[in-house]
């Protein structure tokens, strides 16, 4: 297998690397870890007329603490967040995530802004950024634009990043008193997910004041479990609540949503298990 032929740029500052996509638009692909993109090169899926390496555009390549937000920079390395005491501090959530992405050679070169811009629906960290309310910084030639997490994805391996746009920074709300927990099924280690659901809360005087439970590999992109977080917000969490909550999150799943590793129901019972284990770790 051998990719097709293309121009290859690697601009060393941001500013030259938009610059290379409003010149080319739709026929520039960006390089970040190359942990996706490579394969579909090989097998032909992609066609671009340049690729991009923004390997050493250091703009992307920061991890901040300031004013209460956590800043990832796209491209950052998920091994390098993995491993941040300063990201283990601010989210828990998202330190634990990226332990479940494919296997440590994949983290060591897969960056943050490449996983979220693939948006496969079966991956880690598009779900856990609607999760944590984060917000995508996008830039092109003609300006800069903030996108909430849960309106960034629009479909399978689909985002509503423009034609010469690029995502530059991820924006995460830091609450030190969130709860937090990730569970996910996979064939073998290091898969993709079958089904997986991630959550954050935070307890006031004994009430869930408030939940964000999302569920990915279960649909087209990550599923917001909105019946579940409803049944437990504002209320104490006894077991008949989170067992209700269980029920609910289960029947949020599409039973179409199936292919050859399982089908819809099976799914189902996996997020709504899941969601329960999810609520029972965060309300010890």
């Amino acid at each position: 297998m051998k990719p097709p032929q293309f121009l290859y740029a690697r601009p060393q500052t941001l500013e030259e690397a938009l610059s290379i996509l409003d010149e080319y638009g739709a026929d520039a692909k960006i390089l970040a870890g190359g942990q996706s993109l490579i394969p579909l090169l090989n097998f032909r899926l992609a066609r671009p007329a340049v690729l991009v390496d923004i390997a050493l555009v250091d703009e992307i390549s920061a991890i901040r603490v300031e004013d209460g937000i956590l800043s990832i920079g796209a491209g950052v390395r998920q091994r390098v967040v993995e491993l941040s005491s300063e990201v283990g501090e601010a989210s828990p959530l998202l330190s634990e995530s990226v332990s479940h992405i494919g296997h440590l050679q994949n983290r060591i070169r897969g960056t943050v802004g490449g996983s979220l811009a693939h948006a496969d629906p079966a991956a880690e960290l598009p779900a856990v950024m609607m999760c944590l309310g984060a917000t995508m910084v996008v830039r092109s030639g003609s300006g800069e634009r903030s996108i909430p997490a849960d309106e960034f994805f629009v479909g399978p391996f689909t985002t509503v990043l423009g034609d010469s746009e690029m995502l530059c920074d991820v924006r995460i709300p830091i609450n030190p008193s969130a709860r937090s927990h990730i569970l996910e099924l996979s064939l073998r280690k290091g898969d993709f997910a079958l089904a997986g659901v991630c959550g954050q809360l935070t307890l006031s005087e004994g009430r869930v004041a408030d939940l964000d439970l999302i569920a990915f590999g279960v649909d087209a992109v990550p599923l917001r479990l909105t019946e579940a977080e409803d049944a437990v917000r504002g209320r104490q969490p006894a077991p008949d609540i989170l067992t209700e909550a269980m029920r609910l999150a289960g029947s949020a799943i599409d039973a179409s949503f199936a292919d050859v590793h399982a089908d819809g129901a099976y799914r189902a019972a996996v997020v709504g298990e899941y969601t329960h284990r999810v609520l029972v770790e965060m309300t010890r």
